[in-house]
């Protein structure tokens, strides 16, 4: 490998290590954002105390939460310029845009090192694809207002992107004869897209078991008539996100859009795998993980759709589908032997 190369690559390196640093500091500006909320949350109650006394707690607490759940999930379709301003929030948006533009051209450096598509080894997966997940997030701000995931997205991406960096790392080689293909770009670049949109509709999800327990704990209190109880219902910074039914609806979309994406990923693959190995399909480790991913998220969306699987099931099958994902990512391309073992790890 030439020299200039291998420097352009150091660069690589320097760049995406600036990033995850503007990530980690975008991930605490979110999280004071949250607490934030929290505070604020804490300040309305204590002025309704006066009104829970007057008219009880069983209509009062409950009249407050659908009033608050309307107005969130009101505030999700604001367009920008419309949005309350949390100012920690606008500082974590602002550093996430920071760091994406240098894990971008971290991304975009190693590719001009390798004189190819960076994404041939799990080092590069996890660059290229941690540069969706953060991608498709600032995308969907711009039509939904999401920003009390961004400590979500940011960790996330500061975990993915640093473990890779310290433990996948490889300097850069060439492709294996296999990767020479047009559908190593269309094939890989639909995958990660798909797990960005996952990786969207998980987090959701989790927001959505925590937001209908309190909704849970809250009709529990009301209907025992306790005044105590409210105060025990779980973070604060929930009351300022929408019902756990619209944070559903919203996992939902997104699961969709990546299903079909991954619908696509598995038929490229097949494709791409009988013009490589004359086969469609031959029941690879890798291949049949690609579609037990799927068979999860078709029964996730199926299920909702026709069986009414509403909820908490609902919830817990989109967590499931997106562990399948990173399952599939880490253990299966570092453990198990196959066509697809391209981790580049010796």
């Amino acid at each position: 490998m030439p020299d200039s190369a291998l420097s352009l690559d150091s660069v690589s390196v320097l760049l995406v290590w600036t990033a995850i640093a503007i990530y980690a500091l975008a991930f605490v500006a979110y999280a004071v954002d949250l607490a934030s909320r929290s505070a604020s949350a804490a300040e309305r109650q204590d002025a309704h105390v006066r009104e829970r006394e007057l008219v009880g707690a069983a209509v009062g607490q409950l009249e407050r939460m659908r009033a608050e759940e309307r107005a969130a999930g009101e505030a999700v379709e604001a367009k920008p310029s419309a949005r309350t301003r949390f100012v920690w929030a606008r500082i974590g948006t602002s550093l996430t845009t920071l760091a994406f533009l240098f894990h971008l051209a971290g991304d975009i450096t190693r590719g001009i090192a390798a004189g190819r598509v960076p994404w041939s080894n799990m080092y590069e997966f996890s660059l290229t694809g941690t540069v969706l997940i953060v991608a498709v997030y600032l995308a969907v701000l711009l039509r939904y207002d999401l920003r009390f995931l961004g400590s979500f997205i940011t960790g996330l991406t500061v975990l993915l992107l640093g473990g890779a960096t310290l433990a996948f790392y490889v300097e850069v080689v060439p492709l294996a004869d296999p990767l020479k293909s047009v559908w190593l770009v269309i094939h890989v670049f639909v995958a990660s897209l798909a797990t960005a949109l996952f990786a969207l509709a998980f987090g959701l999800s989790v927001l959505q078991l925590m937001q209908g327990r309190r909704e849970r704990r809250i009709m529990a209190a009301a209907a025992a008539e306790s005044a105590d109880a409210p105060a025990k219902t779980g973070p604060r910074f929930l009351r300022t996100l929408p019902s756990a039914d619209a944070l559903e609806s919203l996992a939902y979309r997104f699961a969709i859009i990546g299903f079909i994406f991954w619908t696509f990923t598995l038929i490229a693959g097949s494709i791409w795998a009988n013009d490589a190995w004359g086969r469609y399909w031959g029941f690879d480790t890798k291949e049949v993980w690609t579609f037990v991913i799927w068979v999860l998220y078709a029964g996730y969306i199926h299920a909702r759709a026709t069986r009414g699987w509403r909820g908490a099931r609902s919830a817990w099958l989109s967590i499931i589908g997106f562990s399948a994902v990173i399952f599939n990512f880490t253990i299966v391309n570092m453990f198990f032997k196959g066509l697809h073992a391209y981790s580049g790890l010796s």
